[in-house]
C-alpha cells in the first residue's frame, strides 16, 4: 500500500493561496514550503513583501523559499540579501537563468559565499545543474531545484537526469536536490525512487495526495461508478424510446405474461 508517511523524501507544499499555506504549514506530513511570484500573480497577490511577512509570521520553523524577481543580477543580489534577512528559516530563490538567458552562476557564487541560503530554481540540464553545483558553498545549506515535471512535458523522462544529479551534487553535503513542478500524485512516487531529498507538490496534488494514496483499488472503482451514477441523475439524463424498443419491449412484456 502507498503511503506518504512511509516516504523518505521530504514533502514540501508549493502555493501562494495563504489560508492554504498556513493549513498545510501545520500538517506534519508538510516539512516545509515554497512559492513563485506566477503562483502569488495567480493568488492575486499584489504586495509581495507584505504578503511574505504576513505568511512568515506563522510559518516560522519550517524551511520556506521566497524568489527574487528582477531582470538585472545587481538588483536580484539587493533582492536576494532583502528576503535573506525576512527571517532565519527563509530561502533565497535564484533563476538558474535571468530573463535575458545570462547565466546566474556568478550570483550564486557570491550569494552563497556570503551565507545565504539559496533555492536555485528553474534547472531543467545536467550542464545546469554541473555550473550550480561548482558555485555553492559546502558549508551553507542550499536547495537545487530541477524541474522534472517540465523535463517530462518534453517527452523525457526526468529520471536519468535526478539521478546524474546526485553524483554531480557529492560534493556539496549541505545541498539538498529537490524534484519540482509535480503534475500528478505518482510523480512523490518517482521523487522517492530517484533518492532526492525533496518534493515540492502544488496544493490541489497535495490534497488529492492525502485523500488517495493507498486506496483499495476495487472500492475506488465502486466510487468513481457511483460518481457517474449520481452526476447523471443530478443532471437528469434521459434517452428517448424508439418504436423498435417500443415494440421489443412490449412483446417482451407479453412474453412474461404468457
Amino acid at each position: 500500500m502507498n503511503s506518504l508517511t512511509a516516504l523518505n523524501v521530504k514533502i514540501y507544499a508549493d502555493g501562494a493561496d495563504k489560508a492554504g499555506m498556513l493549513d498545510l504549514y501545520r500538517n506534519p506530513l508538510i516539512q516545509g514550503m515554497t512559492t513563485n511570484p506566477t503562483l502569488m500573480k495567480k493568488a492575486g497577490i499584489s504586495d509581495y513583501e507584505a504578503f511574505a511577512r504576513d505568511v512568515l509570521e506563522t510559518v516560522t520553523t519550517k524551511p520556506i523559499s521566497f524568489e527574487v524577481f528582477a531582470d538585472d543580477f545587481v538588483e536580484m543580489r539587493r533582492q536576494a540579501l532583502r528576503i535573506r534577512d525576512w527571517q532565519n528559516n527563509v530561502y533565497v530563490k535564484i533563476p538558474v537563468l535571468n530573463p535575458a538567458g545570462e547565466s546566474s552562476v556568478e550570483l550564486i557564487r557570491d550569494l552563497a559565499r556570503e551565507g545565504v541560503k539559496l533555492n536555485v530554481t528553474a534547472i531543467l540540464s545536467e550542464k545546469q545543474i554541473e555550473q550550480v553545483a561548482s558555485a555553492l558553498d559546502a558549508a551553507v545549506p542550499s536547495v537545487v531545484s530541477v524541474f522534472a515535471g517540465r523535463i517530462a512535458d518534453t517527452g523525457r523522462d526526468p529520471m536519468p537526469i535526478m539521478r546524474a544529479a546526485h553524483e554531480i551534487l557529492r560534493g556539496q553535503p549541505k545541498a539538498e536536490l529537490l524534484w519540482a513542478s509535480v503534475r500528478e500524485v505518482y510523480n512523490i512516487f518517482q521523487a522517492e525512487e530517484a533518492r532526492v531529498h525533496i518534493v515540492t507538490v502544488p496544493h490541489d496534488i497535495l490534497h488529492k495526495a492525502i485523500s488517495m494514496c493507498g486506496r483499495d483499488l476495487d472500492a475506488l472503482s465502486l466510487d468513481t461508478v457511483q460518481m457517474f451514477d449520481r452526476d447523471a441523475k443530478a443532471a437528469g439524463f434521459t434517452l428517448a424510446t424508439g418504436r423498435q424498443e417500443l415494440a421489443e419491449a412490449v412483446a417482451a412484456a407479453m412474453k412474461v405474461a404468457a
